[in-house]
């Protein structure tokens, strides 16, 4: 599969949504789709479709269609790659955190929940999806040992920018943030996916007052 130089943002946003489409499609027996039948269920076009496929050297031919379960698997291999799952501690083990880790550990994300922090005494050695609460001021020396890849942060602004520098030196690569602290911008070699579930919110309630405009 041949990659096109740099995929853009957006482009790689909308794999998971093919990701998650075809595998409904493969569920429920669909053999074979063609470009237009997929742009429609994802709200775009059909040459928009095309034109993410080709990013990656295409998966079928014009005119002719794509395979579902070829589709799916190829796409897959983006997301996935290899199968090893990235090694991930998660630091706020509230009720936010509790449901992340949640998600986390039950789908088949590309992820492994290794290590869960927090600064409230009263949850240290309990588990959080079998995983033990640790003090946060063993951050460093649990990185040390076990290397994890991926931090997520569940935790106010404040916390996470008291954090963000001390993650980056013990060698996280990419952070998944619920915090409103954008970590991107101060540290730019940090692949971060900022989730702003507050956003969402406001943005479909301009959705519902401005259904007319």
């Amino acid at each position: 599969m041949a990659v096109q130089n740099k995929v853009s943002l957006p482009v790689i946003k909308r794999l998971p949504k093919y990701y998650r489409y075809l595998t409904n499609l493969s569920a429920d027996g669909k053999e074979k789709i063609s470009s237009s039948e997929l742009a429609h269920m994802m709200g775009t076009t059909a040459s928009q479709v095309r034109q993410d496929f080709n990013c990656f050297g295409g998966f079928g031919q014009q005119g002719i269609g794509y395979k579902v379960d070829v589709l799916r698997t190829e796409i897959g291999k983006l997301l996935f790659g290899d199968g090893e799952r990235l090694g991930t501690i998660l630091i706020g083990a509230g009720h936010l955190g509790s449901a992340v880790s949640s998600f986390i550990s039950r789908d088949t994300n590309g992820y492994r929940l290794i290590g869960v922090f927090d600064i409230n005494p009263d949850l240290f050695g309990k588990e959080m999806c079998g995983v033990p609460i640790l003090p946060l001021h063993e951050l460093k020396a649990f990185c040390e040992e076990h290397r994890p890849t991926v931090a997520v942060l569940c935790v106010p602004r404040q916390s996470a920018m008291d954090v963000a520098g001390d993650l980056v030196s013990y060698g996280i690569q990419g952070v998944w943030n619920f915090s409103h602290y954008d970590l991107s911008v101060e540290y730019p070699g940090l692949t971060v996916e900022n989730v702003h579930l507050g956003d969402s919110l406001m943005s479909l309630g301009y959705r519902l007052r401005n259904k007319d405009q």
